[in-house]
């Protein structure tokens, strides 16, 4: 997976799998009542990865599936299929197009900077600065920015629209790359189907990890 896809890929986990850490910590509406009440997410996504030079090098869509404690699916389908799953114990990432998949345990997988900040190993306030971030547009902002000085995310904002709803999360990382994240048909503490937290490989998959 690359850089860029990986920053992304914590930042959502961060947010909608550390409750526990974002309700000791964060006391200012619409965040606190948002996460307190989460229980699982659904959201069609777009993002888009602008690098340091202003080029856009990543453009992608896809949907997510969010189960607390520790189960998300995260499906990117254009411009080509990979699969991101964590089952409550394995985290998976499965490349279509290579025939291969990834599996590591989760705590070693997000045992480390910046993937401290998604599991809940450690409370938020811990790993990372909060502050509400006025902006020009319809949104409310916040930011988040890691107190580790070589955390592989350097900052985090999360937008709500008028309506409550989290509608945007824009990451920076070390190298200077900026990704933007957009969801639409959120669904939130609805029936999710168990399967979507089971990766099935099809035959013959490429299968890279302890003891493989």
């Amino acid at each position: 997976m690359n850089k860029a896809r990986m920053s992304s890929f914590y930042a959502i986990v961060l947010l909608l799998l550390g409750s526990l850490a974002v309700n000791q910590t964060i006391q200012a509406d619409p965040v606190a009542d948002y996460f307190s009440s989460l229980d699982n997410f659904q959201a069609s996504f777009s993002q888009s990865v602008i690098d340091s030079g202003g080029e856009q090098i990543q453009n992608s869509s896809g949907e997510v599936w969010i189960q607390r404690p520790g189960r998300f699916r995260w499906s990117y389908q254009k411009p080509y299929s990979q699969l991101i799953v964590a089952d409550g114990k394995q985290l998976w990432t499965y490349d279509e197009d290579l025939e291969q998949a990834t599996v590591k345990a989760i705590d070693e997988a997000l045992s480390s900077t910046p993937a401290m900040l998604l599991s809940g190993f450690r409370p938020l306030s811990e790993v990372v600065f909060w502050a509400e971030d006025p902006g020009n547009d319809a949104y409310r902002w916040y930011r988040l920015t890691p107190k580790e000085a070589d955390a592989a995310v350097e900052q985090v904002r999360i937008g709500f629209d008028n309506q409550g709803e989290l509608a945007l999360i824009e990451v920076q990382d070390d190298f200077e790359n900026h990704t933007r994240i957009s969801f639409s048909n959120v669904k939130r503490n609805i029936k999710l189907d168990a399967g979507l937290f089971e990766l099935k490989l099809p035959e013959g998959t490429d299968i890279i990890g302890p003891d493989r």
